[in-house]
C-alpha cells in the first residue's frame, strides 16, 4: 500500500487520534499529527512542573504569613491600647469609610459610639478563616461585651459564617427597628425615614452582622479586614487630609490669580508705554511739519523781495 502524498508529491504526515483526555474536552476528540501530539505532551509535562512549583510557593508564602502574623500581634495590641485614649476613634473611622458609612443608620452610628476596640484575628493556619471582634462598653442597646462574626472556609471550599447572638435590651433592638422601617418603606433603598440623615439602605450594619446568606461575597467583612484594620488611622484622619488638600488647592488658585493679575498689569504698562511713544512720534512729526512750513514761507518772501 503506497503512502498518501500531497499535491507537491511529498508524503503527508501521519495522523493519530488524541487519547489523553486531560488535554481535550470530554465532549469531543481531536486528531493531531505526531509532531503536534508530542509537543502537547511535552507542554503538559512542563505545566505539571509549573503547578507543583506554584503549590510549593503557596506553602512557603503561607509559612511567611503565619510568621509575620505572630510578629505583628504585639504591635496591633499596642495600637489598640493607644486608640482607647481617643474618644470615638472607631466609629469615626467607620463613618469616614465610604462603603461602611452607606450602611450605617443614624441610631446604629450612635450605638457604635460605644465601640471601644476592634480586632481582626486570622486563624492559625490563615487559610481556614478569620474572625472580627467588636468590643463595647456598657450601652443602652445590648448587654454583650463582645460581638464576633467568624468566617470559615469549609472542606468543600465554600465559606460559611456565624455571629454572636445579640442580647438586645428592651425597646432598643436596632435590627427589628430597621426591619420594620424597611417594610414600612416597601424595602426601597431610595426611601428615607423621618429623622434619618441618610437614605434608607436595604441593609444596615447589624443586618450585615447577622446575615450569613452569602459569605463568599461579604464586601463589608473584607473592607473591615483588609482595608480598615491594617490602617484605621487613615480613615480617622480623612476629613483633615481633605481639608489640607483643599487649602493647597486654594493656595494654588490664589497664586494663579496673582500671576494672572501680574501679567495683566505688565500688559497694561506695555500698552501705556506704546501710547506714550506714539504721542512723542506724533509731536515730533508736527514740529517737523511746522518747521518745514516756516522755511517755505521764508523762501516765498525772499523770492518776492528778489523780484521787486
Amino acid at each position: 500500500m503506497s503512502t498518501p502524498k500531497n499535491s507537491e508529491g511529498a508524503p503527508q504526515p501521519s495522523k493519530i487520534r488524541k487519547v489523553d483526555t486531560s488535554l481535550a474536552d470530554d465532549s469531543f476528540s481531536r486528531e493531531y499529527d505526531v509532531a503536534t501530539q508530542k509537543a502537547l505532551e511535552d507542554i503538559d509535562i512542563c505545566q505539571n512542573e509549573i503547578d507543583q512549583l506554584i503549590e510549593k510557593a503557596s506553602e512557603e508564602i503561607l509559612k511567611v504569613e503565619q510568621k509575620y502574623n505572630q510578629l505583628r500581634k504585639p504591635f496591633f495590641e499596642k495600637r489598640s491600647d493607644i486608640i482607647k485614649k481617643i474618644p470615638n476613634f472607631w466609629v469615626t473611622s467607620f463613618v469616614n469609610h465610604p462603603l461602611i458609612s452607606n450602611i450605617l443608620d443614624e441610631e446604629e452610628e450612635e450605638c457604635l459610639h460605644h465601640l471601644t476596640k476592634l480586632d481582626v484575628e486570622e486563624f492559625d493556619d490563615i487559610k481556614s478563616g478569620y474572625r472580627i471582634n467588636f468590643y463595647f462598653d456598657t450601652n443602652p442597646y445590648f448587654s454583650n461585651d463582645v460581638l464576633t462574626k467568624e468566617f470559615h472556609l469549609g472542606s468543600s471550599g465554600d465559606p460559611t459564617s456565624q455571629s454572636t447572638t445579640i442580647n438586645w435590651k428592651e425597646g432598643h433592638n436596632l435590627l427589628s427597628k430597621f426591619e420594620e422601617q424597611l417594610q414600612k418603606n416597601g424595602g426601597s433603598s431610595a426611601s428615607s425615614s423621618r429623622g434619618k440623615k441618610r437614605p434608607l439602605e436595604t441593609r444596615s450594619f447589624f443586618r450585615w452582622f447577622t446575615d450569613h446568606g452569602d459569605p463568599s461575597s461579604d464586601d463589608i467583612a473584607e473592607v473591615i479586614k483588609d482595608d480598615i484594620w491594617p490602617n484605621p488611622l487613615h480613615y480617622f484622619l480623612v476629613p483633615d487630609i481633605e481639608v489640607e488638600n483643599g487649602d493647597e488647592e486654594e493656595d494654588d488658585g490664589e497664586d494663579g490669580e496673582d500671576e494672572e493679575e501680574g501679567i495683566e498689569e505688565d500688559d497694561d504698562e506695555e500698552e501705556e508705554e506704546e501710547e506714550d511713544d506714539d504721542e512723542e512720534e506724533n509731536a515730533r512729526a508736527a514740529e517737523q511739519d511746522d518747521a518745514g512750513g516756516e522755511k517755505e514761507d521764508e523762501g516765498d518772501a525772499n523770492e518776492a523781495n528778489s523780484k521787486t
